[in-house]
């Protein structure tokens, strides 16, 4: 539902579906097989942890879909998922045999980051269109070689950046191509999520998990439960806030002005209240391309305001989070005894983009045009979290140069 105080809204809104669509174009129609306007999309879940249970929930309510397998390597897991469809859900342990199956169309793969690269190139080549979360890679490399699997298979990929998809955040982007806000030279993006209510772990019976496969390309490990349920936070699984949190926002800023990629990162970024490997507390800054900077602030231990974006220009300044967007015009006068004036757009949003961005995977799939978030932008955005974090490691201010497509030495 959205709900605005100004009739400026409604010129930015018109014609907001024809510019969603502009965002997509059409891929190639590939040799499989091509579903009707009035069949049935079936689907199988790889990585069937807590997100991928929350998509399987709303696939549910979206008609034109059923879920029909499900696929992960802990039992529990399993069981919680099959519950969701019903008795007639087929289990695997291996999503290969999944894959194998004729009669699924598509899959959702809700695994850890470092599975979502293999898992992704494996169904395309299987013949079936995909939904992957976010990030889309564990690795620059990685990206590159997935990008290239897809845009070869003729599959449909839609990647797990939902804003893309969200109402109130395509407005934003016409705002910003609008020119209200003059010349944008600052944003600035933050997450903040309080973790310290995670410590007490779920418990893990490691007879009921294939640790091994679990581990895949990661390094041999003992089984450690902290491992496997706050996988995002250690190095060999997943990239800490960078990958899992500023790629949201980071693809949003990257969407809206047109920069794929920025010019040079700094990052530091420390542990200081949890056991992780990657940083409960860090800060990125980037320069890009077109004259402006992003700072990226995060921590894991206080949750106050969550999660946002704001991109400052010469006219105007846009604020974005998944609750509302407001527009504040840079001449307006202030109100009393405030340092801002009335926002002349404000929208609140209380819907989820998550249900827009199934819907718009699921619409693709019979179309067989590209989703909102296509595995390039994907990649783009995930590349930019990934240079953030070698700049952590390694300890400096790096410069990407994109002629060569890697970091200068």
């Amino acid at each position: 539902m959205l709900m605005t105080r100004s009739l400026t809204r409604r010129g930015f809104l018109r014609g907001s579906t024809a510019g969603a669509a502009g965002f997509a174009a059409s891929s190639a129609l590939s040799s499989m097989k091509i579903l009707g306007a009035n069949d049935r999309v079936r689907i199988g879940a790889i990585g069937t942890g807590g997100r991928t249970r929350y998509l399987m929930g709303l696939l549910k309510n979206l008609p034109g879909s059923e879920q029909v397998a499900v696929c992960d390597v802990y039992e529990p897991r399993i069981d919680e998922a099959g519950a969701l469809i019903g008795a007639s859900a087929r289990r695997y342990r291996d999503y290969r045999e999944l894959l194998e199956s004729k009669d699924i169309d598509a899959v959702v793969i809700g695994s850890p980051d470092h599975w979502h690269k293999q898992m992704t190139v494996d169904a395309v080549q299987a013949g079936k269109d995909v939904f992957v979360e976010k990030p889309v890679s564990h690795s620059i490399e990685e990206g590159e070689e997935l990008v290239r699997a897809v845009e070869s298979s003729g599959r449909v990929v839609q990647t797990g950046t939902q804003q893309r998809s969200w109402e109130h955040f395509i407005l934003g982007k016409q705002i910003v191509d609008s020119g209200k806000l003059g010349q944008i030279t600052f944003g600035q993006a933050f997450w903040y999520q309080n973790y310290a209510t995670r410590k007490r772990l779920l418990q893990l019976d490691a007879a009921k998990l294939d640790w091994k496969a679990w581990l895949g390309s990661a390094a041999d490990q003992p089984v450690k439960p902290e491992r496997y349920f706050l996988w995002r936070w250690y190095w060999d699984f997943g990239g800490g806030a960078l990958t899992d949190l500023m790629t949201h926002w980071i693809d949003v800023i990257q969407w809206y002005m047109g920069t794929p990629t920025p010019r040079t990162v700094l990052t530091s970024g420390q542990v200081y209240a949890s056991t992780w490997e990657c940083p409960d507390t860090i800060n990125c800054v980037l320069e890009y391309p077109k004259d402006y900077t992003v700072v990226y602030t995060g921590t894991m231990v206080s949750r106050i305001d969550d999660g946002g974006f704001e991109l400052r220009g010469t006219k105007g300044t846009l604020k974005v989070d998944r609750q509302h967007l407001a527009f504040y015009a840079e001449e307006s006068r202030n109100i009393a005894g405030t340092q801002a004036p009335e926002p002349e757009i404000l929208i609140r949003s209380q819907s989820d983009g998550t249900q827009s961005h199934l819907q718009n995977f699921l619409d693709c799939v019979r179309s067989r045009k590209t989703p909102t978030a296509n595995i390039r932008v994907a990649h783009e955005a995930a590349r930019t979290s990934h240079i953030g974090n070698l700049s952590l490691k390694m300890g400096r201010k790096v410069k990407w140069n994109s002629d060569l497509g890697k970091i200068e030495t």
